[in-house]
């Protein structure tokens, strides 16, 4: 066992180990420890700076989710863009759960949005699930505000997958996008652009949101797919 791993037993919370399993199907129940995220946190910051982290970070694949998540942890707190780009291209066809892939935010891009786009572009047009899906979350989390544009839309609408966790974060994104870029979003959910299964789910998670409004609400429900 690793000197990571032994710390990582040591803030092992058997409950939160149970709660985390059930909501991962797609992790073998024996790679998770049951670590709280605050305490992954934590725990990044310190060994960031530990001189010899390279080690850790070059040591893939891991053998516990939660060694997963404290390397994406890791490079969240990168301030170089270029490391950090660099290091989640190297991270990324390692990821094989959504909690992981969804978590991560490096704070380094959003000082880089234009730089970003192009690897973004690559990261959607990758045919491995977790890459797919970490782009069109950058998409949704760095570029639905005020840096949108109507073309990013587009870019997600031209994912075509038949990977549940690719699609559901696409209808994520449409649903985001209705809530914040309404007039442009709705566009697509007009004209059926999305698969069914992803359109419905899309209509789903936006008429949960407390951002949209009541009169939004029953348009988005009329523009429901029937099977």
């Amino acid at each position: 066992m690793t000197e990571i791993q032994k710390v990582l037993f040591d803030l092992q919370d058997e409950k939160y180990r149970e709660f985390s399993c059930g909501l991962m199907p797609t992790v073998d129940p024996k790679c998770v420890i049951g670590v709280r995220t605050p305490e992954l946190r934590k725990l990044a910051k310190k060994l960031a700076k530990e001189p010899d982290i390279d080690t850790f970070l070059h040591d893939l694949p891991h053998k516990y989710y939660e060694e997963n998540n404290l390397h994406g942890f890791i490079i969240e707190g990168m301030k170089d863009y270029e490391a950090c780009v660099q290091a989640m291209d190297a991270f990324l066809p390692y990821i094989d759960n959504w909690a992981t892939c969804d978590q991560i935010s490096p704070k380094s891009f959003k000082k880089h949005l234009p730089e970003l786009l192009e690897k973004i572009r690559r990261w959607i047009a990758s045919d491995r699930v977790y890459t797919v899906r970490f782009g069109i979350g950058m998409l949704m989390s760095l570029y639905l505000d005020d840096a949108f544009e109507p073309e990013y839309l587009e870019m997600v609408c031209s994912i075509r997958s038949e990977e549940y966790y690719v699609n559901m974060m696409i209808a994520w994104y449409f649903a985001t996008a209705l809530a914040k870029q309404y007039d442009a979003a709705v566009c697509f959910i007009e004209q059926k652009r999305l698969e069914t299964w992803t359109h419905n789910k899309a209509i789903q998670k936006a008429v949960e949101s407390r951002r949209i409004t009541e009169e939004q609400k029953k348009y988005l429900r009329s523009l429901k797919i029937k099977k």
